[in-house]
């Protein structure tokens, strides 16, 4: 039940986090400013109010599974874990919030494309370091073989 509930919450926090990285980068290229503010409105609500309680489950439940599991793959997960919820809680909630505002005044001024810029590099990042988390998963659970040492 613990391992479903963490793939569950995990699988939907980078779902939540690919959803908001790809249509940004969509709407900014074809959008309008109504469509991104529209945009930015969505992503914090509903879309927080689901990807912040989806990151505490993963986490939580990463950190139980993890108690009675030890190894490479278990440590490398859990050094991942507090760069991305900093990542997360410290860059990528309160960007989201600040764009959303700025758009919803219309404000699209130097200020809403540097704060969009940081956004979507840490979202990127954050991207890349749940992808690890879900194949360093995949391996522990043996769905995804382990990678062999170099020389063999």
């Amino acid at each position: 039940m613990l391992k479903r509930l963490h793939l569950t919450a995990s699988m939907l926090a980078l779902l939540c986090i690919a959803t908001f990285f790809l249509s940004t980068l969509l709407v900014e290229i074809l959008g309008t400013q109504r469509s991104i503010a529209q945009l930015k409105h969505l992503i914090v609500s509903p879309g927080l109010w689901l990807l912040v309680p989806m990151m505490a489950l993963a986490g939580a439940s990463g950190m139980l599974l993890s108690r009675a599991r030890p190894g490479r793959l278990v440590s490398a997960k859990k050094k991942r874990m507090p760069f991305i919820s900093a990542n997360g809680l410290l860059v990528l909630v309160p960007c989201a919030i600040a764009l959303n505002l700025w758009a919803s005044a219309g404000s699209f001024d130097t200020r809403f494309y540097v704060v969009q810029v940081i956004e979507l590099v840490a979202g990127a990042t954050n991207l890349a370091l749940m992808g690890l988390n879900v194949r360093d998963g995949l391996r522990l659970s043996g769905r995804l073989p382990r990678a062999m040492p170099h020389g063999q």
